[in-house]
């Protein structure tokens, strides 16, 4: 027969044992609790980093597109049918269009590049390839601001001239020019905006980072930019003509739809994974 000693020594050791697992379970529900913190915590940071992206793509986006318009604003001398004359007694407001240009190319490559961290997440390639494009799209147009300068530059040699011997050598060399800005700008640098716009559309599409409707009309859009610059760089369309304008519009419109909805909501939280797109 067990004593009371015995008894009291085995009640202790249940107790022992019961504290211990209960303190154990007690720290194992600490620890998890303390994990799910931290990851939530993650969570809300890299969502407070999405929402800033979005909207410093969506003000770069506003940025390019009026940048865009108010230098073509600027440079209606250089359509003029005596336009050497003209660009030399507009030089300022040819300059100051030339500033506009620039400042849109930095903000056209700024785009590809603000929107890089959030869609390599996706697919690294496409997102990449949006850089690449983009950043070549405005050295591009960089290329025809410095075009544009150089024509200021031979306007005001053309005016100080005043002999009517030269003035072939400089027409042909101002068309020259000429002709080389409008194939760059409305040309070659909207067909690699083209090509880079719809890399990123394709990752919009796939993930919903923004709504299937605004990167369908994308992808629809920079296929007609696309189509319409090469049409232009081979000579079957005049540059900012009125097809290529019409051509045009639908990603001109999408991207400011486009931008609002990334300042005022951003990139949309519906549970989106990453996808395995490595062979596009």
């Amino acid at each position: 027969m067990r004593t009371i000693r015995e008894l009291f020594i085995e009640s202790s050791v249940k107790s022992i044992h019961s504290k211990k697992a209960t303190y154990e379970e007690m720290k194992s529900i600490t620890t998890t609790s303390l994990s799910e913190a931290k990851e939530l915590d993650k969570r809300e940071k890299v969502n407070d980093g999405e929402r800033t992206i979005a909207r410093i793509a969506g003000i770069l986006f506003i940025v390019a597109t009026l940048a865009s318009l108010v230098s073509t604003a600027f440079l209606t001398s250089i359509n003029s049918s005596n336009y050497l004359t003209e660009i030399s007694a507009n030089k300022n407001s040819v300059m100051t269009g030339v500033l506009f240009a620039v400042i849109g190319a930095a903000a056209c490559a700024g785009i590809a590049i603000s929107l890089y961290p959030v869609l390599r997440k996706y697919s690294s390639g496409l997102a990449l390839g949006a850089v690449g494009f983009r950043l070549v799209e405005g050295a591009l147009y960089l290329v025809g601001a410095i075009g544009l300068i150089s024509l200021v530059t031979l306007s005001q040699e053309f005016v100080k001239s005043g002999s009517l011997q030269s003035s072939s050598y400089f027409q042909t060399l101002g068309l020259l020019m000429l002709n080389q800005y409008h194939w760059v700008s409305f040309g070659a640098a909207p067909f690699f905006f083209g090509i880079g716009a719809f890399m990123y559309y394709v990752i919009f599409h796939q993930t919903r980072l923004v709504p299937r409707w605004l990167s369908d009309w994308g992808i629809v859009g920079a296929s007609l930019c696309v189509l319409t610059s090469v049409i232009v760089m081979v000579g079957l369309l005049g540059p900012f003509s009125t097809i290529q304008v019409v051509l045009v519009l639908p990603i001109g419109v999408q991207e400011m739809v486009l931008a609002t909805w990334l300042i005022v909501k951003g990139f949309q939280n519906t549970g989106a994974r990453a996808i395995s797109m490595k062979g596009l």
